[in-house]
């Protein structure tokens, strides 16, 4: 009976998880299937204890409220900017946690006198989720530092690196054949073995990919810690651990090929090499721009947008960083209170995380209705007076469309340059993460507004008031 209650509560788990994917999807159901995780964890949460031994639960209540006063504390001061380092550096802990039950797993069937039915199985099983445990666990470790900025961001592009990760994949499965193959706990130095090759080699994937790839790699990371998970189960007899992880691993998947779409790369492209990069050495870019630069003062800004009847803004990963989608948020209201149509457009890599801006314009209660994706909205910005470009770059570089010498030629950008007037937010003239001068600065119906995004949107919401 006890069994069944089990079995039937994971199914609801699983069931309220696939609801969350499907709640997350969209903005307006998104707090929606945050609750459905919330409560499917739960659920799968204390059908886990159920099915212990009761002289378990003092040790697993101690680790539960330990690690949820650490992911209440963390999850409550980090800002907005730091998700992305945040979100890898969890996909860590699931390659690691991997990695440790297949040795924990390994260790206890495979003692001296115990007999395991169907032993060849359970070792590929350990094998196969102690290797993507552990590339899942240095890769995010890499990432989380090249996002935190500890580490630089370019590529590191190593002469052969290529043959080096071939002779890495064949070094791992020659282990994992002597693994499976050794009696008893003899294949302990197989896997001790093949776990330091795939963690190195994890190192040096991530290693090689560039700045301007990091939101592909952190889906890419939650992807890979969805089958560690997955795999864990499968260690476990856990069906509930299998599903979870499929949907993990299988929607992270779907997620780095729209990425990967969103930039016009193939996923096989981004993991060779970083952006732009091509036989260790960048690329060299397209002609250089040429023109001359307009600025103009916060002042002219808000005046340009008080006499629009259409903006369109276009957010970037310099509006999170000085935290200004607040008195965004106060603009736009005085905008829309006057008479004018307001609209987002956002592109799938603006930030440094799917869905950040997204995330960041909900945060100040912009509302649902005024925020498009790319596709939905590039058709409009010839009809429209004032395209306000705060913090972004490549993804509104005309260069991916005109030069087919540039790095990023054939990516899809937002056409802003085709409204009456754009104006661009910029802290300085310094080119975005692919390392690629900005076309779009040079235009004639450019005006650029130079300054800290945060101080000079309170400067033009000071204007605007006045």
């Amino acid at each position: 009976m006890q069994q069944s209650l089990i079995t039937i509560a994971y199914i609801a788990a699983s069931a309220l998880f696939i609801l969350s994917l499907g709640g997350l999807s969209k903005q307006e159901t998104a707090r929606r299937g945050n609750w459905y995780g919330i409560i499917g964890m739960l659920i799968a949460l204390a059908a886990t204890v159920a099915a212990m031994q009761p002289s378990g639960w003092p040790i697993l209540g101690a680790v539960v409220l330990v690690g949820a006063l650490i992911g209440a504390t963390v999850a409550s001061r980090v800002q907005m900017t730091s998700m992305p380092e945040l979100v890898a550096i969890l996909h860590s802990f699931v390659g690691l946690a991997a990695v440790l039950v297949g040795f924990g797993t390994y260790l206890d069937k495979f003692a001296a006198g115990k007999t395991v039915e169907d032993a060849g199985i359970l070792l590929i099983e350990i094998f196969v989720g102690v290797c993507v445990g552990s590339i899942t666990f240095t890769g995010s470790v890499i990432a989380f530092l090249k996002l935190r900025g500890s580490i630089s961001g370019n590529p590191f592009l190593l002469p052969g690196r290529h043959f080096i990760n071939l002779l890495m994949l064949i070094a791992t499965v020659v282990l994992g054949v002597l693994y499976v193959m050794a009696p008893g706990t003899g294949g302990n130095a197989y896997l001790i073995a093949a776990t330091v090759v795939t963690g190195v080699l994890g190192i040096h994937f991530i290693m090689a990919i560039g700045g301007a790839d990091m939101p592909v790699v952190v889906s890419m990371l939650n992807s890979y810690s969805g089958w560690a998970a997955s795999a864990a189960g499968f260690m476990l007899s856990n069906d509930l651990l299998i599903i979870t992880g499929a949907l993990v691993g299988s929607s992270g998947a779907i997620l780095s090929y729209i990425m990967c779409r969103g930039m016009n790369r193939s996923f096989v492209s981004v993991m060779l090499g970083g952006f732009g990069t091509e036989g260790g050495s960048a690329a060299a870019g397209g002609s250089a721009p040429a023109g001359e630069v307009r600025s103009v003062d916060a002042a002219t800004s808000a005046e340009m947008l008080r006499q629009a009847k259409k903006v369109i803004i276009v957010p970037g990963y310099g509006l999170a960083v000085a935290q200004a989608q607040h008195s965004l948020a106060e603009v736009v209201k005085i905008l829309k209170e006057g008479g004018t149509e307001v609209k987002f457009a956002i592109h799938p890599v603006a930030g440094r995380l799917p869905g950040h801006m997204n995330v960041l314009l909900a945060e100040a209660n912009i509302p649902y209705d005024i925020v498009f994706e790319m596709e939905e909205i590039n058709d409009e910005f010839g009809g429209t007076d004032v395209s306000w470009v705060i913090g972004a770059n490549d993804i509104v570089n005309p260069s991916a469309l005109d030069d087919p010498a540039s790095p990023i030629a054939g990516m899809p950008v937002l056409h802003v340059w085709e409204a009456r007037d754009t104006i661009v937010m910029k802290r300085s003239m310094a080119s975005g993460y692919a390392g690629v001068d900005n076309p779009l600065f040079y235009k004639d119906n450019t005006q650029m507004l130079f300054g800290d995004a945060k101080k000079v949107v309170d400067e033009i919401l000071t204007a605007m008031r006045g």
